[in-house]
Order: structure tokens, then C-alpha cells, then sequence
């Protein structure tokens, strides 16, 4: 008699645990409250709580799809070039020495979160580390955390938001910089930081540099927000310049999810800087090979779109405006929402990091206890550290999320 082989059944599957910010997403779609706000979601939302399809993506879909050499053959390995290029040019800015002297490797990727994984994935392979790990701000965007180490690279987290006073807890992330082992890799936001709203200003980041210099260290440059942080491009993309000029290594994941409204087309790109044109022409070749190993090659739609943007002038200003709008709404909601906290409600504490932030998201500072309070008693989602979407706050609901606010630091939810 023979032994019988059973076959797998996956019966030792864990269940994995739901993704927070989409479980709360489903909670406020199940909620009929007429007053319900949504304070979790990631994404620009217009005045009426409504999706906004930028005009001038509006106009380059017209212009692609009537476009009659339109085909839907394969893009190379690493992307459509008109685009990378473009992507490349706007990051770093078109006169940059690193730009002229081709020592940029820009590979198109999907969204930001692939730009990280292929980051993480080449220095896995490729970095001559003395201490294989890399440092993530401490909160930072919860993907981080499993990107890295699904790479076998183990993370550690530097400081970086202090609840106290709400702001950059700048001398013991310096601190931590100063002590880290030489040559270590540590992952910075470009401008907007998620979840914080917390930059360093441009002196911190010049002793940023100064450390990363002294070190050896490598900046893994997350941008996910250019222009949509402050509603200018070139002053977003400030700390990514800044570190090139200065000859920090760096490479740089690019997104255009938020900053074009192309969520669902994930559009993005990875840049390595080299430090000479050969060394950029070696990375691209062996990023071409885990690209290709990974999705053979990057989705077209969003990137002929993107590019058509970046690289049409009339379109390009129009972009520049569309943007402005959607900074300049979010930037009212923090002035008004400062405004009814202090000036109207008084509600008790400082609130001036609500101005003093920057970009999609704000840690308003509250209590675990004092969030669970507004989305039981308030039907406003939001996650448990207190951060919240200012994109989700408009004219309509502000002054109620302000009144409710109000009520959870007074413990009257």
C-alpha cells in the first residue's frame, strides 16, 4: 500500500487584519447619518464632498483620445521616456546639474507605492550596507512598514512628531541621524509630511544634509505631494533640490495621485541619482530587469496623460492653476477651522498647528478616547491618533466637525 499525499487545502492561512483607513472608509459608507463626515480618506475632495477631475486632465483625455496614432501597444520596460523625463525635469528642475549631465535613472513605476517598492528592492540588491535597515519617520505612512521588510529589509523609525507640542520633535530625529551607523538609509517626506502635516523648516533641513553628509547616510526621498503641499511646485520640491545641490545620495519616489487627481491610474516614478552618467546607464539596466521581473511593463493611460501635461505648455499653466485650487481650498479649511476653534468656541488648548501644517493631512493633537468620541457619538471618521484628511472639511461641515471637535476636548461627546 502506498502513502496517500494529501494536497494543499490552505487550511493554515491566517486571516490578515483589515486595512485601517479602508475599513473606516466602509464604516462611513454603512453610516445614514445625515450629518456623517469622513475625515479618514486620502484623496482631494471638492466644496460638495465630491471626487474633482482636474480641468486640465479633462482636456488631455480629449486630446489623447481623439489623438489618432492613439494605439494600446507595450511601453518599454521603464515607461513612456517623454514622461519620465518630464517627471524627472519637474522634480528636480529642468536646469539641474543632475538633470544636464544625465546622471538621473527615472523609471516609471505604479504610483508611489511601486516607486518605493522598486527603490526598496534595488538597494536591497545593490546598497553596500554596514547596518541593513532603514529608518522611517516616527508616525509614517503605514505602508512603509510592510514595503520594506517584504524586500528583507528591517525598519526602524527615528523621532520625529512630538505630542507635546504638536510639532517636529527636530532634536532627537537630529540625534538619531548623529548616532545612526555610517552609511545608513533613512526615508524622508519631500514636503507634506503623512501623517503629520510636519516639516522641517529650510534651516532644519540644512542641518539634515549637514549630518547626512558628515555620515555617509542615503536619503530614500518619498515626494507624494509636490504642488499640492503649498500650491507651488518649485517650493515643494525645495528639500529633494536642495540635498542634490549639496550632493547628498538620493533617490526619489514620485507620485501623481494626488497633485493631478489620477488616483486610480497609478502614475509614478523612481529617480537615482548617480554620481557620474555611466553609473546612471549600470542602475537603469538593472532596474529594467527587477521591473520587467515584476510587471513586464508600466500601465499607458496615466503616463501619456501625465506627460501631456508636463510637456505642453498651455497645459502645463493650466495644471499649475488646477493645482493652486486644491491647495488653496485645503489652506482655507485650516484657516477657518483655526478660526472657529479660537476665535468662536475657545476651545481649550493651542491650536495654531492646524495653520502651522501643511498639505492633505493634520494631527489635530487629540486623545484616542477624544477620536473614538467623534466617530461613535459624532459620526466623524477619522483614525485613532486624531490625524485627519483636511480635504475632507468644506464650508458645509466644518463648522459642525469644529462644534463636535470642540465638544470631545470638553468630554461633552
Amino acid at each position: 500500500m502506498s502513502d496517500t499525499v494529501s494536497a494543499e487545502r490552505w487550511t493554515e492561512v491566517p486571516l490578515a487584519p483589515p486595512d485601517a483607513i479602508f475599513q473606516l472608509t466602509a464604516a462611513f459608507k454603512a453610516d445614514t447619518h445625515p450629518n456623517k463626515v469622513n475625515l479618514g480618506v486620502g484623496a482631494y475632495r471638492d466644496d460638495n464632498s465630491k471626487p474633482w477631475v482636474l480641468p486640465v486632465v479633462k482636456k488631455a483625455t480629449e486630446i489623447l483620445v481623439n489623438d489618432p496614432a492613439l494605439d494600446h501597444e507595450y511601453l518599454p520596460i521603464t515607461g513612456l521616456p517623454e514622461y519620465t523625463s518630464a517627471a524627472a525635469r519637474l522634480v528636480f528642475g529642468s536646469d539641474s546639474p543632475v538633470i544636464t549631465e544625465e546622471r538621473v535613472t527615472s523609471v516609471q513605476t505604479i504610483s508611489g507605492t511601486g516607486a518605493n517598492h522598486l527603490g526598496a528592492l534595488f538597494l536591497s540588491r545593490f546598497y553596500h550596507w554596514n547596518d541593513k535597515r532603514v529608518f522611517v519617520s516616527d508616525p509614517t505612512w503605514v505602508n512603509h512598514h510592510q514595503i520594506f521588510p517584504l524586500v528583507d529589509i528591517p525598519v526602524s523609525t527615528y523621532p520625529y512628531y512630538d505630542p507635546q507640542t504638536i510639532g517636529l520633535a527636530f532634536p532627537a530625529f537630529l540625534d538619531t541621524l548623529k548616532k545612526a551607523t555610517p552609511r545608513s538609509v533613512f526615508l524622508l517626506h519631500a514636503c507634506a509630511h503623512n501623517p503629520t502635516g510636519v516639516d522641517p523648516t529650510r534651516e532644519q533641513w540644512g542641518e539634515i544634509a549637514d549630518v547626512m553628509l558628515e555620515k555617509g547616510h542615503f536619503a530614500f526621498f518619498d515626494s507624494a505631494y509636490q504642488g499640492f503641499a503649498s500650491g507651488d511646485l518649485d517650493n515643494d520640491a525645495w528639500a529633494v533640490r536642495e540635498f542634490v545641490r549639496r550632493n547628498v545620495p538620493l533617490l526619489v519616489c514620485q507620485s501623481f495621485a494626488k497633485n493631478a487627481g489620477l488616483y486610480g491610474e497609478r502614475v509614478g516614478a523612481l529617480h537615482v541619482v548617480s554620481p557620474s552618467k555611466e553609473a546612471a546607464v549600470r542602475i537603469k539596466s538593472q532596474l529594467s530587469v527587477l521591473a520587467r521581473s515584476e510587471i513586464s511593463n508600466p500601465p499607458a493611460h496615466g503616463a501619456r496623460l501625465v506627460s501631456l501635461i508636463l510637456n505642453t505648455p498651455e497645459l502645463f499653466e493650466q495644471w499649475k492653476r488646477d493645482v493652486k485650487t486644491m491647495s488653496g481650498r485645503i489652506i482655507e479649511m485650516r484657516k477657518e477651522l483655526h478660526r472657529l476653534l479660537t476665535e468662536e468656541l475657545k476651545t481649550p488648548g493651542n491650536w495654531d498647528h492646524i495653520v502651522n501644517q501643511i498639505g492633505m493631512f493634520s494631527f489635530t493633537g487629540i486623545s484616542p478616547a477624544q477620536s473614538k468620541a467623534l466617530v461613535e457619538s459624532a459620526h466623524i471618521y477619522l483614525t485613532s491618533n486624531g490625524r485627519i484628511s483636511m480635504a475632507g472639511l468644506n464650508k458645509h461641515n466644518i463648522r459642525y466637525f469644529a462644534e463636535s471637535l470642540d465638544k470631545a476636548v470638553r468630554g461633552q461627546l
